[in-house]
């Protein structure tokens, strides 16, 4: 039997929440950002479904979908969003994005990155981000998933 976690889950969302406002640093490029997140359920039958997350327990999967347009401008333009400590981030539908597992202050891939001498895997990533070149089209979609601690 799952137990609802209702205050980490409200924690979660809020911070969630936050997300259509995560950073976008501008070149010469405008952009707005907007995002859902939805938690996926397995039904009965194995089915596996998205549903707005407004509930969660520990283990479920959370999916944050980021859209992105230009508003004007050119130019490459970086959308960074941050890990809630509730969630462990686990893939994202672009295999070239950079993670962070110090807070922001270095990038790199997974793979790559150490925590002091072993090697930082899915549960340390603190932010997540995409550079998206000035020849991208104008609009465009990420998805990334994490697990409620």
């Amino acid at each position: 039997m799952k137990t609802v976690i209702r205050s980490r889950a409200a924690a979660v969302l809020a911070a969630l929440a936050l997300l259509p406002f995560g950073s976008a640093a501008w070149a010469q490029a405008n952009v707005a950002t907007q995002s859902a997140v939805f938690v996926e359920r397995v039904g009965p039958d194995t089915s596996r479904h998205l549903e707005p997350a407004d509930r969660l327990t520990r283990g479920d999967r959370v999916i944050t979908v980021v859209d992105w347009y230009r508003t004007g401008g050119q130019g490459s333009f970086t959308i960074t969003n941050p890990m809630p400590r509730a969630v462990s981030y686990q893939a994202s539908t672009w295999d070239d994005q950079d993670v962070s597992v110090d807070g922001g202050r270095t990038w790199g891939q997974l793979g790559a990155l150490r925590i002091g001498n072993r090697f930082a895997t899915p549960e340390d990533v603190t932010h997540v981000r995409w550079r998206i070149a000035a020849d991208r089209r104008s609009s465009g979609r990420i998805a990334y998933s994490g697990i409620v601690r």
